[in-house]
């Protein structure tokens, strides 16, 4: 049950407040200020949710005190900008006063939801020769993959990876078995491209002896050796339909018939799949069964592609490094401040499989302890521009153009502080149709931004008739 922290000075709201999170399976502690509140183990609570004016320290003293529980600020219309400069010091969002109620347990579910998707812990693996590895990478997208791991491996359901080739969808795969009802029984691991067309369905679900020519014995297909554990077909994209057809009997009936035999035996398997690409486009057309990527997509789990974890890039490579340079016997090699850089910038169409072959590049071919740009073998990579240097709010950093705002480049300045300065900069010189296409919105997002942000449409007056 998450547990939330009420900080109000007004005992009718504090306890009103208290009576409706309750109801809604929340439990609930009060305070009535900030120094009250600070007596309690404020890092122990999912979510506290804080009065901006409180007598004594304001409710914004609690973010850092709190950290890293996420802080809700309540604030009147009056104090909107302080709600604004809320958000800058680390609140979560705000609730304006008075607050409706469906509002509040939606932005409260909605925060306690995103804290938990961001709060997964790498799963420990054990690969085929019994080592122990960990998955790496602590982005946002990353952390998203370890709490979908967690929940869906105990539901026994089928799961289906996609990702790109060497984002590592057989460790999840792996990651997912191991932490299974299942995980004392095999995990079965099948490449789909990498078996010929005239034998997949042979592989996968056995043939009697003589069912075709070359049939010298019969043999059990990979599907019943999983018997009781799990399936994992990588690549199924590249799934004939023939064999797809047999696949989609597995999961329905649970039942198999080998090549060449009357007799039907069941099995029980779950079957984990993955691929590159995309099934549902496949399906449309006629290349993949539509009925057995619906089968399939009961959980669904996105690795992103290596490009995308800017800030996971140099762990990575820091850690394959040191078991490449293990591998190698060329203990204390770094990597030089230009190589990092590389490493940094490139797009890494391979993902992780291609940052590793490049470190082993590294390792094999550096000549001193430092490992240079030309060692690594990535050829010219395009460097990213620096940061925008800050600059203070004005004209020049909140441009206009015919097709929209330009961002500010100040890093401080919140989306929801720009589209306010803007509102009220140029609402008495703009119609409500005009200042949604400049801010690039519709009107009725822009209406409901206002009603957010408590930000009143500025009324015109009325022509005489």
């Amino acid at each position: 049950m998450p547990r939330i922290l009420i900080v109000e000075d007004e005992a009718i709201i504090r306890s009103a407040l208290k009576r409706l999170l309750e109801r809604h399976g929340y439990a609930v502690s009060e305070a009535a200020t900030a120094e009250e509140a600070s007596a309690l183990p404020l890092s122990e609570f999912d979510l506290i949710i804080s009065d901006l004016r409180l007598p004594g320290e304001p409710g914004t003293t609690l973010i850092s005190a709190a950290a890293p529980a996420p802080v809700l600020i309540m604030t009147s219309y009056a104090s909107m900008r302080s709600a604004v400069d809320a958000l800058k010091q680390g609140a979560v969002d705000y609730v304006a006063k008075p607050f409706d109620h469906t509002e509040l347990l939606e932005t409260v579910e909605r925060i306690l939801h995103k804290q938990s998707m961001q709060q997964g812990t790498p799963p420990d693996i054990t690969d085929e020769g019994g080592g122990r590895q960990t998955m790496i990478g602590n982005c946002a997208a990353m952390q998203q993959v370890y709490t979908r791991i967690r929940k869906t491996a105990p539901a026994d359901v089928t799961v289906l990876i996609q990702g790109e080739s060497g984002t590592g969808k057989e460790l999840v795969a792996r990651a997912i078995h191991q932490q299974s009802k299942r995980a004392k029984a095999p995990l079965i691991c099948v490449n789909c491209a990498a078996i010929p067309e005239t034998l997949i369905e042979s592989e996968l679900f056995g043939h009697e002896k003589g069912a075709f020519t070359g049939a010298s014995a019969a043999r059990t297909g990979l599907v019943e050796a999983a018997d009781g554990g799990t399936l994992f077909l990588d690549e199924i994209g590249e799934l004939p339909l023939d064999a797809q057809a047999r696949l989609l009997r597995v999961l329905q009936e649970g039942e198999i018939r080998k090549i060449g035999s009357v007799e039907t035996r069941h099995v029980d398997v779950r079957l984990i799949a993955a691929t590159h690409r995309d099934l549902r486009a496949l399906s449309k057309s006629g290349e993949f069964r539509l009925d057995l990527y619906y089968r399939l997509n009961v959980m669904q789990i996105e690795l992103p592609p290596l490009r995308e974890r800017d800030e996971d890039v140099l762990k990575i490579a820091d850690i394959l490094l040191e078991k490449a340079c293990k591998r190698h016997e060329r203990q204390g090699l770094r990597l030089s401040r230009a190589a990092r850089q590389d490493l940094q910038d490139y797009p890494w169409p391979g993902n992780v499989r291609e940052l590793e072959n490049a470190l082993e590049r590294g390792v094999i071919l550096a000549e001193g302890h430092l490992i240079h740009p030309d060692d690594l073998g990535l050829g010219p990579v395009a460097h990213r521009p620096p940061p925008p240097t800050t600059s203070s709010p004005t004209a020049s950093s909140t441009n206009v153009t015919n097709e929209g705002p330009i961002a500010a480049e100040e890093d401080d300045l919140s989306l929801e502080d720009y589209f306010q300065h803007f509102v009220l900069e140029h609402q008495d010189q703009m119609s409500e149709t005009e200042l949604a296409q400049k801010l690039g919105i519709s009107r009725k997002n822009l209406w409901e931004r206002r009603q957010r942000l408590g930000i009143p449409r500025k009324k015109t007056a009325r022509r005489p008739g």
